[in-house]
């Protein structure tokens, strides 16, 4: 994780193409990928040596081997797959240096617009509806968290320091197109329309609960809004959105399917069959890992040894980008940008959004055991995505002092209102445990519905008076 100041030519020359020119060294090659952006100047200074990603992937130093042996300089080999050229120079890929890709970045930390920043344009009531979200997403893991802590619900995993990547995103995508979170992304249904209350149904597990009470807190989907249910075991939606995005390709919807991962989830198989299947078959499908320094307590120099994510991207043909995550507007505009590409052109687009897990992993977790409170604290104030953002809409005259602490004390009553609401509700018929599988109940399902309904009857006082068959 590093402080990063870029100046950007194009918000689609970071993509990461096939073929660009570049100079290093002094020497101009040509690069099989590499970002452009004429003379983007980046300053990457290290903050904590706890998240330190050390070596990395230098795109210049294996050009050589393709360009200096003038033997062979048009000659080539016909394999399967295409023809290679050939040098009798005996060289290998570097695996590291200490150079490393830029981050696409367009708001500094005080809001103010970066030099000659190309990006989409957010007008006042995109961008005051982007910030209010991302204030609701805030207090709804704020109370949440805490009726956790209170034991009025048994599990909690909060968005806090990543909630520009929730709704930027979100923002940047259709509602037509197929989203498939990891379990950070609570802020993509509340821009969709899932209500917080809808929210607190879930995490309370009661009647209302889309998912009948069955799933973990914070394991939302709704079918209404094209947002696939979370599922607990890691990454598996990688490899399932390449499916979907597939499939909307064959059905011509003219949409794609948009999947989100932590860094960790990068360590799964799911992860590399995923984008190895989507760049092959051409799929219409967004990738953002959000890097945002620890899987649970592995940082990420424990985790790779290559440049991040984006570079991964790479070695599968996949056109990429490394984007700041806690600048809304370089979210915004590297994500409608990359939709672009992937509905126009069939193609997979892997994003790499660097951010910061302000949060504990999950209630079940306590981050300072790991980390010092110290980092916690700068990234929680000083890099705030929230207070970015806030600056940027006040110096365009969109919000003010007296908007914010109007909106701050409707929204705490709100999500207090829907706590309440929720934890007051009954629980989900004990029978819904049966349903839903298959179109009849097989014998050996019936049986043992019999047997709760007769446990049930027989030890009613032992159970919850919310709970009821």
């Amino acid at each position: 994780m590093a402080s990063w100041v870029v100046r950007s030519r194009s918000c689609l020359n970071h993509f990461l193409p096939s073929s660009r020119r570049t100079s290093c060294s002094g020497i101009i090659r040509k690069l099989p990928v590499a970002f452009s952006g004429e003379s983007a100047a980046v300053l990457v200074s290290r903050r904590f040596e706890s998240i330190e990603a050390g070596q990395k992937l230098d795109p210049c130093s294996y050009e050589e081997d393709y360009h200096n042996d003038t033997a062979h300089e048009n000659q080539a080999l016909d394999f399967p797959g295409g023809k290679i050229p050939l040098t009798s120079q005996m060289k290998f890929i570097s695996e590291a240096s200490d150079m490393r890709l830029p981050c696409y970045r367009v708001l500094n930390d005080d809001g103010s617009l970066i030099s000659d920043s190309i990006y989409e344009q957010v007008g006042e009531e995109l961008a005051v509806n982007m910030y209010t979200a991302m204030v609701t997403l805030k207090t709804m893991d704020t109370f949440l968290y805490e009726a956790q802590r209170q034991g009025r619900i048994s599990f909690y995993m909060t968005s806090c320091g990543e909630e520009a990547i929730n709704i930027a995103s979100a923002a940047a995508l259709s509602p037509h197109d197929f989203a498939l979170p990891q379990y950070r992304e609570a802020g993509v249904l509340l821009w969709r329309g899932f209500t917080v209350q809808e929210c607190t149904n879930q995490c309370f597990g009661n009647k209302d609960d889309k998912g009948k009470g069955r799933q973990m807190p914070v394991h939302y989907g709704s079918k209404k809004h094209n947002v696939i249910t979370i599922s607990s075991p890691l990454a598996t939606q990688i490899s399932q959105a390449a499916g979907v995005a597939y499939s909307l390709k064959l059905d011509k919807r003219g949409t794609c399917a948009v999947v989100y991962t932590g860094d960790g989830g990068t360590s799964e198989g799911d992860f590399h069959a995923g984008l190895n299947f989507a760049a092959v078959m051409e799929a219409p499908v967004i990738f953002i890992c959000r890097n945002n320094g620890w899987a649970i307590s592995t940082p990420v120099n424990e985790q790779f040894r290559s440049d991040g994510i984006v570079t991964k991207g790479l070695g599968y043909g996949i056109r990429s980008i490394r984007v700041d995550g806690n600048d809304a507007i370089a979210v915004y505009s590297a994500i409608h940008a990359a939709r672009n590409m992937a509905i126009n052109e069939d193609r997979p687009i892997l994003v790499e959004a660097m951010t910061y897990r302000v949060g504990h992993h999950s209630t079940s977790d306590d981050s300072t055991r790991y980390r010092a409170t110290n980092e916690i604290e700068y990234w929680k104030t000083v890099r705030s995505p929230i207070a970015r953002f806030r600056k940027w809409i006040q110096r365009n005259g969109w919000w003010s002092d007296d908007k914010e602490s109007e909106f701050c004390r409707n929204t705490k009553k709100q999500v207090l209102q829907a706590i309440q609401t929720a934890e007051k509700m009954e629980k989900p018929p004990l029978t819904e445990l049966f349903t839903d599988v298959y179109d009849q109940m097989l014998p050996n399902l019936q049986e043992q519905e019999r047997s709760l309904r007769d446990a049930f009857k027989k030890h009613s006082t032992d159970y919850p008076t919310d709970v009821h068959v």
